[in-house]
């Protein structure tokens, strides 16, 4: 397990180091555009030209040491529920991101159930199932707060419906093809047990799926997160990483923005890990070799 662990550290850091240096140098013809005035006054020169552009307090690209200072200043230097805490803003996008995860789950379960028992449902439902994620949720998002806030729906319901939206069809994808997965001798052989379908799935297709679902909430989790976010820019929130980043977009304060994108992407990546510990836990439970 060491080795495996050294074997994949080794090219991820090497790949972070090579995205750090390009980023680094990316900071210095970016930012240098908006600060001619401060570098010709600081004496110009390669030295200064760089000194000036990684320590911009409004730069167009900030540095990577720039976004880990106000990172860390308001994860840790700020009390959690202070508006100011990134903590605080990440609470109230995760709890609407966590509830449209459920309920996407929940739809995508039954709607895969529906679509594998009832085989006109694969040629009628299905098709509309595909057909929904090719409509950009940017335009549906707005739709959604309108109409919800009109009958007085509003806060986390609406953010997490549309997480909802986004991470069912995964789910629905992933079930579809997990129920499907087992043999026909297999299913044939639960016929001559005078099986009902009740007990074929719950005692061969439900098993047979779990891989296929666990693969497909690693996305809904990931999606039902980009979903709560998007969610929170038409709302006009004054929480979560969306206001967080519309706040940044509107005073100018990139490094912000950059830190709540850093922060989203560290959410992101800590709700992925506990779907594949939870996967890890049900194959064991499930009676699968380490």
């Amino acid at each position: 397990m060491k080795t495996e662990a050294r074997g994949s550290f080794v090219p991820v850091a090497a790949i972070s180091l090579i995205i750090l240096v390009i980023w680094y140098a990316m900071t210095v013809p970016m930012n240098a555009v908006v600060a001619d005035s401060k570098i010709a006054a600081a004496g110009g020169g390669l030295a200064n030209t760089i000194e000036v552009s990684w320590s911009l307090a409004r730069p167009v690209l900030p540095a990577p040491h720039q976004v880990a200072i106000e990172f860390w200043n308001t994860v840790f230097g700020v009390a959690p529920w202070k508006v100011k805490s990134l903590v605080y803003h990440a609470w109230v996008t995760l709890s609407s991101t966590l509830l449209g995860f459920v309920l996407g789950t929940l739809l995508g379960i039954v709607l895969a159930v529906a679509i594998v028992h009832v085989r006109s449902l694969q040629k009628s439902l299905l098709p509309w199932i595909i057909a929904s994620q090719t409509v950009p949720i940017l335009a549906i998002a707005p739709m959604v707060i309108v109409v919800l806030g009109s009958v007085g729906l509003t806060g986390l319901l609406p953010k997490s419906l549309i997480s909802m939206y986004l991470c069912f069809f995964p789910v629905t994808i992933g079930m579809v093809k997990g129920l499907n997965s087992p043999e026909p001798m297999q299913l044939d052989l639960m016929r001559t047990y005078h099986a009902s379908a009740w007990d074929v799935l719950r005692k061969l297709r439900l098993p047979a799926s779990v891989p296929f679902l666990f693969a497909s909430l690693k996305v809904a989790i990931a999606i039902a997160l980009v979903g709560a976010i998007v969610g929170e820019l038409p709302t006009g929130a004054i929480a979560g990483i969306g206001a967080r980043l519309l706040n940044g977009s509107y005073y100018g304060q990139t490094i912000q923005i950059w830190a709540a994108l850093f922060a989203a992407a560290f959410m992101a990546a800590t709700l992925v890990w506990f779907v594949g510990v939870a996967d890890r836990v049900t194959a064991r439970l499930m009676g699968a070799r380490p």
